[in-house]
């Protein structure tokens, strides 16, 4: 008997499949109610799975909470939090507030959602113009969002960036990668499997060597390939490129 399919092992739900949410720090967001107008920043600390640091603020009030650090950001650094804050790095301040062609980071798209935009290691947003109670910021993709006026961010760009530049050299550094996130890696293709291990595997060359289309209904060990495909091959009437 062959091992069963790696959609059938994950289906069993084995810690190696689960979602290692719990290893995480904390959710990185704003509070949806700010108690205090100052905060100071406390400690720094790496998120697992996550690249951007994250900066753990205390507030004048005693609450706590995590949010992407910015370039700049220093343990023991005091920051201002709300309306008439300074746009300067490290400060949360409201977005209607905020001069064009600042840098922001963990943009609010509405006043308490914690922060939507801008938030992956080394981006950030630019605030391009106002329309009624509508800013206007420039997201990392280039496309132009409409947040709420309230909406909080940070002035700065997100610490962390450049790390798609390091390569990764050994396959041990992929694998502590991807331990930490939910994806099952590496990943192997069927073809390359031993007849006994999957319905592609085998054969005297690396190919499926018949039709990949299988039934909505197959059972679960021969479900691969072009699952109730609609049509296979060519269409009639096309021409070869």
């Amino acid at each position: 008997m062959g091992k069963r399919l790696l959609q059938q092992r994950a289906g069993r739900g084995n810690i190696n499949f689960r979602s290692p949410g719990w290893t995480r720090v904390a959710p990185a967001r704003f509070p949806s109610v700010i108690k205090g107008k100052q905060g100071v920043v406390v400690d720094i600390v790496h998120n697992p799975g996550q690249v951007a640091p994250l900066a753990k603020i205390i507030t004048d009030q005693n609450e706590e909470f995590y949010v992407p650090a910015v370039q700049g950001l220093a343990v023991g650094q005091a920051i201002s939090i709300g309306p008439g804050s300074n746009p300067t790095a490290g400060n949360i301040v409201v977005i209607s507030e905020v001069p064009e062609g600042t840098l922001v980071s963990n943009v609010e798209k509405t006043r308490g959602d914690g922060g939507k935009f801008a938030r992956a290691a080394g981006s950030y947003a630019v605030v391009v113009g106002r329309a009624g109670n509508k800013v206007l910021i420039r997201l990392p993709s280039g496309k132009i969002a409409q947040v709420g006026g309230d909406a909080l961010a940070i002035v700065g760009t997100v610490a962390g960036g450049g790390v798609t530049e390091k390569p990764l050299l050994k396959a041990g550094n992929a694998y502590w990668k991807w331990k930490k996130k939910a994806h099952k890696w590496p990943h192997v293709r069927g073809v390359a499997m031993n007849a006994i291990s999957h319905p592609h595997g085998g054969g005297s060359h690396q190919s499926v060597s018949r039709s990949s289309t299988v039934s909505r209904r197959a059972p679960p060990g021969r479900k691969v390939g072009h699952i109730a495909a609609r049509r296979a091959g060519r269409k009639k009437g096309t021409e070869a490129a």
